[in-house]
């Protein structure tokens, strides 16, 4: 199904579906902020769904609508495992699938930006010890690109939110046999992507005081939600998150992921939208949350990220990377090359 063809309303927040390439259409251009400005996009994924087809040409396609994208981080989200084998090794099946994207972006046919130069899998960390050799087994498919591990623990007793894969119940980062498997991840010089929802940032607080020497990267703001439950209590969600997000930047092992708040967040009913909002007021409704974050850790700590195509739900990618550029305004120029690409380069160790 091509995205001109997508239903105008895909579905409810907090689950994936396929953008509406019409409806996108209707947002007027704009002229890129910023234009020399190298960003590398921190977080995004690749898939072959039977719904939507998000692979190389299409990534090529947005990067390709403005902004300098010198390089890319693939993110996991469970595509291409394998089909058989050991259970625990499936998930490489991913990594070696993305790496020969990588190769092919490298080998500069398909244009300057390295696609996926690095590489975050998925890997069950509570095997504990178990662990080990599936993470050497991400290192031999990464081709030099694999830098660590996503895995997902978002949980609400809500069954609106929407609940990670991967996670069995609220608190699985405190489990003890997780704690093994990432201080296997850790011992190997891999990171840890966190994901989850923000009533249960208190266990990334402790996570992260508990492995100093682990770099974590809180994804996507530190997970704000803003319906089912939360509907309505926009202040009380802000006071709860804050109070959370300011013990977490005193940890200096962590690092903040700045985007992926269209879907979670809900600051906006983009489905009920006759167009998308310009990227200033869509800049104006996520400004409290990522200023704050880039007051707290500082530029040298904070990172943008596409979460594409997730966020296509919602905006183009031109205008997304506007907003960005938005609430990034006031930073200075040595700021700016740090949100934007100075601190992935640092933190997922690109070259």
């Amino acid at each position: 199904m091509s995205e001109s063809q997508q239903p105008t309303r895909p579905g409810q927040f907090g689950r994936i579906s396929p953008p509406d390439g019409a409806w996108l259409a209707k947002q007027p251009p704009e002229p890129i902020l910023d234009p020399d400005l190298p960003i590398i996009d921190t977080h995004h994924h690749f898939w072959d769904r039977p719904d939507y087809r998000y692979l190389l040409d299409e990534l090529l396609a947005d990067i390709g609508t403005g902004h300098n994208v010198v390089a890319t981080v693939f993110m996991e989200c469970h595509a291409m495992y394998r089909a058989s084998g050991p259970e625990a090794f499936k998930p490489v099946g991913e990594t070696e699938f993305v790496a020969g994207i990588a190769a092919m972006s490298r080998s500069g046919i398909y244009g300057s930006t390295r696609v996926a130069a690095g590489i975050v899998g998925f890997a069950d960390l509570t095997l504990g010890d178990r662990v080990e050799p599936v993470l050497e087994a991400h290192i031999r498919a990464g081709g030099g690109r694999f830098r660590g591990v996503r895995h997902s623990a978002g949980w609400d007793a809500s069954d609106v939110i929407g609940n990670s894969g991967t996670a069995t119940g609220p608190r699985v980062i405190m489990r003890p046999d997780f704690r093994g498997g990432l201080a296997r991840l850790t011992a190997l010089g891999l990171s840890f992507d966190a994901w989850l929802y923000h009533p249960q940032l208190a266990d990334v607080v402790d996570l992260a005081r508990t492995f100093p020497d682990t770099t974590i990267i809180m994804g996507h703001v530190g997970g704000p939600l803003g319906y089912g439950p939360y509907a309505g209590k926009k202040d009380e969600v802000f006071a709860a998150w804050k109070t959370q997000i300011t013990e977490l930047a005193k940890c200096q092992n962590v690092v903040m992921k700045l985007g992926g708040m269209t879907n979670r967040l809900a600051a906006f009913n983009f489905r009920a939208l006759p167009a998308p909002l310009p990227s200033a007021e869509v800049a104006a409704h996520w400004r409290p949350y990522m200023e704050t974050c880039i007051e707290l850790f500082g530029p040298q700590r904070c990172m943008f990220e596409s979460n594409f195509p997730v966020e296509k739900m919602g905006i183009g990618w031109a205008a997304l990377w506007n907003a960005f550029k938005h609430i990034a305004s006031g930073a200075s120029a040595e700021e700016k090359l740090d949100l934007f690409s100075g601190t992935a380069r640092r933190t997922y160790r690109l070259d």
